[in-house]
């Protein structure tokens, strides 16, 4: 088929638009491994315009793709290690196995875990196999 690769666009390009992703944001990815969906973070890649930024960065983010797993740890901990690099009004969007699959995480942790670490889940949407929830932080805005 011809228009395979034209359908992959138009999906990555709805990622990209569910998770508010602009051009010429600053965008972190922690936690992708193996299982993660590369076409989520390709998507993200493409509107931005740059690839993106690893754990390691220094750099303020609009937003951090925090792919998470069941045996990856304490959510808690992993949540408020992302809002260190975060901008003020900047968003994790949470990245967990969807129902049944390996690693996933119940809706009830997820939100439990987000007040714990300070924040608000906004949105909840499906990307594929994965479960993504949008967190923002739940203090006061500047």
């Amino acid at each position: 088929m011809v228009d395979a690769p034209g359908v992959a666009n138009k999906n990555a390009q709805e990622y990209a638009q569910i998770l508010g992703i602009e051009p010429d944001m600053v965008v972190q990815e922690v936690g992708w491994d193996e299982d993660s969906d590369s076409a989520i973070s390709e998507a993200v890649e493409d509107v931005i315009g740059e690839e993106l930024l690893d754990e390691d960065t220094d750099e303020l983010c609009d937003v951090v793709l925090l792919w998470w797993r069941e045996e990856d740890g304490d959510l808690v901990d992993g949540l408020v290690d992302s809002l260190r690099p975060l901008a003020d009004g900047g968003r994790i969007w949470l990245l967990t196995p969807g129902a049944g699959k390996p690693g996933f995480i119940a809706p009830g942790e997820i939100s439990e875990s987000a007040q714990l670490a300070g924040l608000v889940q906004t949105t909840a949407t499906r990307l594929g196999a994965w479960q993504g929830s949008c967190l923002q932080s739940s203090g006061p805005q500047k």
